[in-house]
């Protein structure tokens, strides 16, 4: 255990950003998961703009890198327009 006054504080604030993005992460893989189980187009297309803001949130708060967010984002898209050409 640490014996600094610092150290001790560090580990206070590592626990709680690890606790926030922690429960972040599972937010966005929760979102995720339900656009690809939604098999109707607007369904799906409701829960992917929720996704997106959901990601998008995480990359302006450094929770995920952004570059990894764009290619989730990207693919979710591709699969939600897919289930359109599907319908039609």
């Amino acid at each position: 255990m640490a014996h600094h006054k610092s150290a001790l504080k560090r580990i206070r604030q590592s626990e709680k950003r690890n606790t926030y993005n922690r429960l972040n992460k599972k937010q966005l893989k929760e979102a995720v998961k339900a656009v690809h189980s939604s098999s109707v187009y607007n369904d799906a297309a409701e829960k992917l703009k929720n996704a997106s803001k959901l990601l998008d949130k995480a990359a302006s708060r450094k929770i995920m890198k952004k570059n990894t967010v764009a290619n989730r984002k990207s693919s979710l898209t591709r699969l939600v327009n897919s289930m359109k050409v599907k319908q039609n």
